[in-house]
């Protein structure tokens, strides 16, 4: 949510944002808002008018009985009345077009970086930096799935009887390496001065509305039915929330946070080959970096990181790419996001393995966190931002891709061995 004075400064601004994004029927939201605004402040200066005149009269009653002046005192009284009655229906207005006001306000995105590539969607992002060199295998890649079963890695069939499409079994050294990866995500964050936190996984509605835009959460969110609470989509969200309402001491910024959760997501209108196997599913489990810092800090931590997520990478051997988020492929509240995408020997391309979000105030107007400016005095929102360090289902394709050997058996980089019990290699089974 952005701030309501640079709607009231700058609307045009606001305006070319909007197109910037390619959201043009938010257009007239802006000239809604600014007559909201107005309203409410028409309504805020009489009411205050109002009590205060009601305050003068209820002492000058009192002084008109004791003086004997009753007639005047029953129409002080009388004006009273009126005052309060009209005071009631104020507060009324008012609270009604606080909440379209509101709604109005969460609906308009977030200022977009000056450097974000204008485009319509991910077909329009930009190719940034590249790290280590891809390179094709001298032999077939099977898909990630025959690779998996080859293995005796995975169970798809007993997670559709007993969970439906979107759910699977990891078996043995699979699932070995599923938790290595993790275990090593979580201490190289650990190791870069993170602190590691395991956060609820339900959060509260008021939680979700503040971390994501109206969109995202019903693309995205399994509710509990009957109950107030939402599966986490990722730990960003309960994260985040846990600072809600909060002002935090200036010298206790930044907090730099790394966490694990499963994950929950309904992953609506997911289609094609490569949804197959365990490249889209409704459960997966990852390793999450959260910063929450000062405004003049936040392009620094950006920069910071993506590249940590690169570095985690490389430190694997698994070649990757940053890829820089256009206009149209940023989420309501993002002023500037780009992708981690790692190299599939077998598609011969990139593909999604982690994405690093900066959302400046966006998130923290919407819950309430800011901390105490030790030079103005003043309590003003922090920024907040995200990355992924590692997620599992798809790094595992990646890893498994990048590391098959020729016979058939995956290659375990040094860095990892001590996570699975020292072994170098898992074999296929016979």
């Amino acid at each position: 949510m952005i701030d309501i004075n640079l709607i009231r400064e700058n609307p045009e601004l606001v305006r070319e944002n909007i197109r910037k994004k390619f959201q043009d029927k938010k257009l007239p939201l802006v000239d809604e808002i600014i007559a909201l605004d107005i309203k409410k402040r028409e309504l805020q200066s009489e009411g205050d008018s109002l009590r205060a005149q009601r305050n003068a009269l209820a002492k000058s009653i009192g002084e008109l009985m004791r003086q004997g002046k009753k007639q005047e005192a029953e129409e002080a009284k009388k004006l009273s009345k009126e005052n309060n009655e009209r005071i009631n229906v104020i507060e009324v207005e008012n609270a009604e077009i606080e909440t379209k006001l509101k709604t109005a306000m969460m609906a308009v995105p977030n200022i977009i970086a000056d450097d974000v590539p204008v485009g319509k969607d991910d077909s329009e992002n930009v190719q940034g930096k590249v790290f280590l060199e891809a390179k094709e295998k001298p032999f077939e890649v099977p898909y990630h799935l025959d690779i998996l079963e080859k293995l005796g890695g995975i169970d798809l069939d007993a997670a559709r009887r007993t969970s439906g499409n979107g759910f699977y079994y990891l078996i043995g050294d699979v699932a070995r390496l599923h938790s290595a990866v993790l275990t090593y995500a979580r201490d190289f964050m650990i190791d870069k001065g993170f602190t590691y936190c395991i956060p609820p996984f339900m959060i509260r509605s008021d939680v979700v509305s503040g971390v994501m835009s109206f969109e995202e959460m019903e693309g995205m969110m399994y509710k509990i039915e009957g109950e107030d609470l939402y599966l986490i989509g990722t730990s960003e969200h309960s994260m985040i929330g846990r600072f809600m309402g909060e002002v935090l001491p200036e010298n206790s910024l930044p907090q730099t946070l790394t966490s694990y959760s499963p994950c929950f997501r309904k992953e609506k209108g997911a289609h094609g080959i490569e949804e197959r196997g365990i490249y889209r599913i409704h459960q997966f489990e990852k390793q999450e970096m959260i910063v929450i810092c000062k405004p003049e800090e936040s392009d620094g931590w950006y920069e910071k990181l993506w590249n940590y997520t690169v570095e985690l990478f490389v430190s694997m051997g698994i070649p990757v790419r940053q890829l820089i988020c256009c206009s149209g492929d940023l989420a309501d509240l993002k002023y500037k996001s780009c992708d981690i995408e790692a190299w599939s020997p077998r598609q011969k391309k990139y593909f999604e393995v982690g994405s690093c979000s900066s959302l400046t105030d966006a998130q923290a107007r919407r819950l309430g966190i800011r901390y105490k400016n030790s030079e103005t005095g003043r309590n003003e929102y922090a920024h907040t931002l995200n990355n992924t360090v590692a997620a599992p289902p798809r790094m595992l394709i990646a890893f498994l891709e990048n590391h098959l050997q020729a016979d058939g058996s995956v290659f375990i980089p040094e860095v990892l061995r001590k996570y699975m019990g020292g072994k170098d290699k898992i074999l296929p089974k016979k």
